[in-house]
């Protein structure tokens, strides 16, 4: 999708070394004895798509919310390139809103729903038409320009209030569930939409989301939220990949967490035993761990390889490193995935996710069959957390 809206700047993803361009300070508010944000700071760069993920009551609507201006913290300031933007108004800060109900005028067309904004400001008539046809171009619903809320579809509803929060030339937009109402398919081809048109504008954009998909797909970078705090910052890579405890681990994705007890750490390595495994995990780790101590390892189910037993394999009298022995006990076919649940010898049931890259329709592994699952050292991630 190509877009060229005239006043569009240039596309930006905020990996740079300038000034934040928004900077939160030790920011808490209070619902009376509630607490919604909790000390939280952060940066956010020039240009970037940020993402606040977390479950419902973690605080990033109460977080966007102060944002725009809708709360006022009771504790630390937010300051928007360089200014202190704490105390202004909602209408004047450099910020726009989108929200998760699009809020469309149902007796409008959508060009004078995309055109309200700046009539009320007292633009000129030529300058309303100009920008307004430019937002109808970058959105693509110049052939629905007459047209009112209810001949739309929900992704056409969408892009129209994102139109009509982009067309007053916000230096920043913030974006509340923006995509919840629409279905999965729809959804996943939105993400695309959006991150294509952030990317013409070069705007800064602020997403609050509980989903997952969500957040991997449009982020520059996210910052995982729970109980008011934030848990974790980084790029969808990093989050997904080296989750820092166990919240981030079970919250962005599909994981096995598995406790274990110290055996050996140090030179990059650690080997720990574990009861729920069945063996010994070795995982490639720079953690500093003490003999003894307790740990858990999280495994994603696409890092594990499971292969069929060896019917007349005998059973070993000691464990195996990095192996675990169980029985296929459900499976899922998804498609491009197999789902795999397999109960294994500690009675600890497992997720194991691989890949049908063939067009095979039997499965070489089926239901009572009795398997090995195995990984590579770097394939965990040990969390102390």
């Amino acid at each position: 999708m190509q877009n060229t809206a005239k006043w569009a700047a240039a596309p930006h993803n905020g990996a740079n070394d300038e000034a934040p361009y928004v900077k939160i300070e030790g920011v808490t508010k209070h619902f009376g004895d509630f607490t919604a944000v909790d000390n939280v700071s952060l940066d956010i760069r020039r240009g970037e798509f940020f993402s606040l993920l977390g479950p419902s009551g973690c605080g990033k609507t109460t977080l966007l919310r102060m944002l725009a201006g809708f709360e006022t913290p009771n504790e630390g300031r937010i300051l928007v390139d360089g200014q202190d933007v704490s105390a202004i108004p909602p209408h004047r800060r450099p910020v726009n809103m989108m929200f998760q109900s699009y809020a469309l005028f149902p007796h409008m067309t959508v060009e004078k729903n995309i055109a309200f904004g700046l009539k009320r400001e007292g633009c000129a008539r030529s300058e309303v038409a100009t920008r307004v046809s430019d937002m109808l171009h970058l959105v693509q619903l110049e052939k629905f320009a007459r047209r009112k809320p209810h001949q739309l579809s929900g992704g056409q509803s969408q892009r129209v209030a994102l139109a009509r929060a982009l067309v007053k030339k916000p230096k920043m937009l913030l974006l509340d569930e923006p995509l919840a109402a629409l279905d999965k398919k729809l959804r996943r081809e939105t993400q695309f939409e959006l991150v294509n048109i952030q990317e013409e504008l070069g705007i800064t954009f602020i997403i609050v989301t509980h989903d997952q998909e969500e957040a991997m797909t449009v982020s520059t970078r996210i910052a995982v939220m729970g109980h008011g705090r934030i848990e974790q910052i980084g790029t969808p890579a990093d989050v997904y990949e080296n989750p820092e405890s166990r919240y981030v681990a079970e919250f962005l994705g599909e994981v096995n967490v598995m406790e274990g007890r110290v055996t050996q750490c140090g030179g990059g390595t650690v080997v720990l035993q574990s009861e729920e495994a069945g063996c010994e995990m070795r995982l490639v780790s720079n953690v500093d761990l003490s003999s003894g101590a307790s740990a858990w390892v999280a495994f994603r189910p696409e890092k594990f390889d499971v292969v069929k037993a060896d019917e007349s394999e005998a059973p070993s009298s000691f464990p195996v490193e990095n192996r675990m022995s169980g029985e296929v006990w459900d499976i899922g076919y998804l498609g491009n995935l197999s789902i795999y649940h397999i109960r294994l010898d500690s009675g600890r049931t497992i997720t194991v996710a691989q890949t049908n890259s063939s067009r095979r329709t039997e499965r070489p592994i089926t239901w009572e069959d009795r398997v090995h699952v195995s990984w590579e050292p770097a394939a965990g991630v040990v969390l102390v957390r």
